[in-house]
């Protein structure tokens, strides 16, 4: 096995002993990027001096004894997440020159525990999609299939481990931004419970449903990287200050005293492809087999989820992105002398089709008039599931489903067609708007050879029944050593 190709857990095993040294490791995992991305098209900016720089760094903290588990260890920034001195895009024009003054929590986690930030993933504009063509700079291609999507809007995160250009990734989830570009490449990726990991210094897509994850090779490496970035922050007023476990001590194996719950809305929802339902129902059998009970748990208003997200999200989108207007920061048409001419025209060439769409959405539903009506009722529909979870948990400690209902398809399938693109979070947006925990974990591969994710949803700040469940699973399981090949 390449130094590249390492998972984080056995890394960081080879760095405590010496065997290898960070700046070795960061080299390999800049020699991947150099040899691969011009295929996958991963990264918006590689940091190559500040990556070797940190490795050093972290080398001298390995030979003093005063390392974490993650020093030394090459990760990959979603490029909307702050930090100070490196571009932090969004993948969008409007901020293409932006360098932020400060780091984001999550970040200045990291370097605390002397990561190696090796640069920053390109995502959907904004994480506004769920195909990663929506990015202002180029598409991201899926490492099992170049032609086809890696998912979004954290699809350069999910592509970039999947191809070994890092070790793990930071990913944001608002609609299912971790687990369904983590499904359609193979790879594991976690969306905390809203509250559990700080959001200051990520930039807002919509601040009540947003929750930054890792993505990682395997479920023990996101463990490790949830361990290092959750934890209460009084700058995010939303950040919980809640007890937060040793996720990567936590066991796997047996789970006789499980129960698991079925959503009989999700296992006969419209368009599930039938290879993802026999992989999912395969997966579930897997489970049982390590002693866990299943029951059938109902969740009514499922089939409104998709019309309240597709409310709530361009709402609140619309409401951040009004800081975007060329005054501030970022691009500004300078061709305008009239003030209302230069906002219309850095807006209208800044933001791209997807993003103006979302704002055009959010506008009109917040509008006078029309708010009660649009914004008002999602959020009733959105405290109904909440509900519907609270009443399923009563009876069961995590719920599994299928993450996206087919695995990767071709590039621009939906591009034209963006109400097909919405409907292909039907699966994991419930959990945002709920605000608990979802993992999603490779569990089998279509006849074409694409990755298909398992997903299992817990209670709020239920993370440790997840990587349980995910663990025991993804050991029984024996399919995370497949690999893309891309040579």
């Amino acid at each position: 096995m390449t130094l590249h190709q390492l998972t984080i857990a056995q890394a960081a095993a080879l760095l405590k002993n010496k065997e290898i040294s960070s700046v070795e490791l960061t080299r390999a995992v800049l020699d991947r990027i150099e040899a691969v991305d011009g295929k996958v098209d991963a990264y918006l900016t590689v940091d190559t001096n500040g990556a070797l720089a940190q490795a050093k760094e972290a080398d001298q903290r390995l030979a003093d004894g005063t390392a974490d588990t993650l020093t030394g260890i090459p990760l990959g920034i979603k490029d909307l997440m702050c930090t100070k001195g490196l571009r932090t895009t969004c993948a969008s024009k409007i901020l293409e020159n932006f360098i932020p003054p400060y780091d984001a929590t999550v970040i200045t986690h990291l370097k605390k525990a002397g990561a190696v930030l090796v640069g920053k993933l390109n995502m959907d504009e904004f994480a506004m999609g769920s195909t990663n063509e929506h990015s202002g700079f180029k598409v991201t291609r899926n490492p099992w299939n170049l032609e086809r999507i890696p998912g979004g809007s954290s699809g350069g995160s999910a592509a970039a481990v999947a191809a070994d250009m890092c070790l793990g990734a930071l990913g944001s989830d608002t609609g299912g931004s971790i687990r369904q570009p983590a499904s359609h490449c193979g790879v594991v990726g976690i969306k905390p419970t809203y509250g559990r990991v700080s959001r200051f210094g990520l930039v807002a897509f919509a601040s009540s449903l947003d929750q930054i994850g890792p993505l990682g090779k395997s479920v023990t490496d996101c463990a490790l990287m949830l361990d290092a970035i959750a934890g209460h922050d009084p700058r995010d007023s939303t950040s919980v200050n809640e007890p937060v476990p040793v996720f990567a001590d936590i066991p796997d194996g047996d789970l006789s005293d499980v129960v698991v719950g079925i959503p009989e809305e999700y296992t006969n929802a419209k368009g599930l492809d039938p290879q993802v339902d026999a992989a999912v129902k395969k997966a579930i059998a897997t489970i049982e087999s390590l002693g866990a009970r299943t029951i059938t748990v109902a969740l009514p208003h499922t089939e409104h989820a998709v019309a309240a997200y597709y409310v709530i999200a361009p709402s609140e989108a619309s409401s951040n992105l009004a800081r975007y207007d060329g005054v501030k920061y970022g691009f500004r048409d300078k061709s305008q002398t009239d003030l209302m001419e230069m906002y219309r025209n850095t807006r209208s060439q800044g933001f791209g089709p997807e993003v103006q769409r979302r704002i055009i959405l959010g506008t009109y539903a917040l509008s006078a008039g029309y708010y009660d009506a649009y914004y008002g009722k999602a959020s009733q529909i959105r405290t109904l599931i909440r509900n519907d979870f609270q009443k399923a948990f009563e009876s069961c400690d995590a719920i599994v489903s299928p993450v996206a209902p087919t695995p990767a398809y071709p590039i621009g399938a939906t591009l034209n067609d963006p109400l097909t693109m919405y409907l292909s979070d039907v699966f994991t947006l419930s959990a945002n708007l709920a605000g608990i925990p979802g993992i999603s974990v490779p569990c089998g591969f279509s006849d074409e050879g694409m990755p298909i994710g398992l997903q299992i949803m817990g209670r709020h700040f239920g993370e440790a029944m997840l990587f349980r469940i995910a663990r025991g699973f993804e050991a029984a399981a024996g399919i995370q050593d497949k690999k893309p090949t891309l040579e």
